[in-house]
């Protein structure tokens, strides 16, 4: 028998398994279920597991060699095979001082240097030495990116905003939608806001649209030569980032081998280090680096990526479940599930193997979440009694950065009650000694025996906040490695793109003939009448 034939006859067997019944028949369950590394303490005991599936996962990360697989992304090695790329978003957190190279070249020299730059314009933005056209001090920065341009440093500034300078305001601007561009710049004052743009090709469609309203927006009160003293770019494209009118000393790049939903980390955080300051940036990196290194050395018994992911696949895979959920106990966290949304769903949301073949089996779960205690008055229902099987992980700060009187307490003892509810649920016999009359128990019964991760992190830091987000990538990548597939290009988001491009100009020109679909041509001609 394969290992694929032993899992799936393990999950076969797990239909009867009960997870109250387990813990109440095993009192080392919690101890043998669970990781601790540094300020994290991973409580993986709430699942649908047993020593055998752990063991038989293991057994599969093993004959899928995910070890040399680490190897290689670490190495340099052009692990994104559709591209010919290295994956190497590690190197730009490689805080070792050892040297890392692709195609012979030794990466670090320019990583540091790019963060050099980063750290000297940072310093100049925050202290006033970088000033307007008219002599003013910068007092907003707006971002104009779109997907990992814009999600990371977006969401790292809320998770951070403790850190923040308060002096500057951040704003972040993706979608091409107007409304997006023209709230944010009722808010800031064109003499005394720098956008930064943040493009690779600076071609990007709906980036370049924002931008060059808000180039219009700025030039309307300062005229051309403002242009320079108010953007920035982060891109490789020189020839258009002069056009627009950025001098090339103040554009900041990045490489090939940094794919977008994990730039953070990269001169896209520029926003990022602008809002929270060089040193918590780093610290950021260090923690986003010391769960690389867990990861390359720990066993894959406590390796925290390692247990996530297998975990993750065993559900996918094996038991059915089609989604999972992240449920971040933590406010600044708010943003945390959509950014995991991006970074899990376009990784590994593949429907071919690395070698295009058709894949026979689930890959790239549903990923939705909102901060609790909110969503518990929202989709929990569904987890709790719906007849659909969600895995959640749930995620939570022993202390917080605003103890405000009990808020807290209430706060974790909400996500710990949640997680035991889920395991335990409550049955007929609980119901009838609480008094619930007959006709209602149906409705009143929790089946209990649905899965959960708890990750307690001491507190959210500009380091924790690193190392989960580095956990979170390597989570990913395992999972990419067990299911054979690549998680690192995206080709799925560029066809409706490219199809936007013809329908744009057929919108705009109603001379033009249109050779849809019909249902295509009727919303063409239907808009085309009414807006133009």
């Amino acid at each position: 028998m394969s290992i694929y034939d032993d899992l799936r006859a393990k999950a076969s067997s797990m239909k009867n398994f009960n997870l109250r019944q387990a813990f109440e028949q095993d009192a080392d369950r919690f101890n043998r279920f669970h990781v601790e590394f540094e300020d994290f303490l991973l409580d993986y005991s709430k699942n649908l597991i047993d020593d055998e599936t752990m063991s038989l996962l293991r057994k599969w990360a093993e004959e899928r060699h995910l070890k040399d697989a680490i190897k290689q992304m670490f190495s340099g090695e052009k692990f994104n095979s559709t591209e010919g790329r290295a994956v190497l978003h590690t190197a730009l957190r490689n805080r070792s001082g050892n040297p890392i190279m692709v195609d012979d070249k030794d990466v670090m020299p320019d990583v540091l240097g790019v963060l050099d730059k980063m750290h000297n314009f940072s310093d100049a933005v925050r202290s006033g030495k970088w000033v307007g056209a008219t002599g003013k001090k910068i007092t907003d920065i707006v971002n104009i990116g779109i997907g990992g341009s814009d999600l990371g440093p977006c969401m790292a500034a809320n998770a951070l905003t403790a850190y923040r300078d308060r002096n500057i305001r951040l704003h972040f601007v993706s979608n091409v939608d107007g409304t997006d561009i023209a709230e944010n710049l009722k808010q800031c004052d064109p003499e005394t806001t720098l956008f930064i743009v943040s493009s690779k090709t600076f071609t990007t469609q709906e980036t370049m649209t924002n931008a060059n309203t808000a180039r219009a927006w700025l030039v309307d009160t300062l005229e051309e030569d403002a242009v320079s003293k108010h953007f920035v770019a982060v891109s490789t494209n020189t020839e258009e980032v002069q056009k627009f009118g950025i001098n090339p000393d103040n554009m900041f790049v990045f490489w090939n081998w940094v794919g977008g939903r994990y730039s953070m980390w990269s001169a896209i955080g520029l926003s990022l280090m602008i809002g929270i300051g060089y040193d918590n940036f780093i610290k950021m990196l260090e923690g986003a680096h010391a769960m690389d290194k867990h990861f390359q050395n720990a066993d894959f018994t406590e390796n925290l990526p390692v247990i996530l992911g297998l975990i993750g696949a065993w559900y996918a895979g094996y038991m059915g479940a089609e989604s999972y959920a992240v449920l971040p106990y933590d406010q600044y966290l708010n943003r945390l599930p959509a950014y995991l949304q991006q970074l899990d769903m376009e990784s590994n949301g593949k429907g071919v193997d690395r070698d295009g073949k058709p894949v026979t089996y689930s890959t790239g779960p549903i990923l939705f979440g909102e901060p609790g205690t909110n969503g518990q008055h929202s989709f929990y229902q569904l987890i709790h009694q719906g007849s659909h099987l969600i895995p959640v992980d749930f995620i939570a700060p022993i202390h917080s950065l605003n103890e405000t009187d009990k808020h807290h307490d209430i706060l974790l003892a909400n996500v710990v009650a949640q997680g035991e509810a889920l395991m335990r649920g409550k049955n007929r016999e609980e119901l009838l000694a609480e008094g619930v009359e007959e006709r209602l128990i149906p409705f009143k019964t929790f089946t209990g025996n649905r899965p959960s991760n708890t990750l307690l992190i001491d507190k959210i830091t500009p380091y924790t906040f690193g190392m989960l987000i580095a956990m979170y990538e390597h989570k990913i990548f395992v999972q990419g490695v067990l299911w054979n597939i690549n998680s690192f290009d995206q080709f799925g988001v560029e066809l409706g793109k490219q199809l936007a491009k013809k329908v744009l100009p057929e919108l705009l020109d109603k001379k033009q003939s249109l050779k849809h679909d019909n249902s295509t041509n009727a919303l063409i001609e239907k808009i085309r009448k009414n807006r133009h």
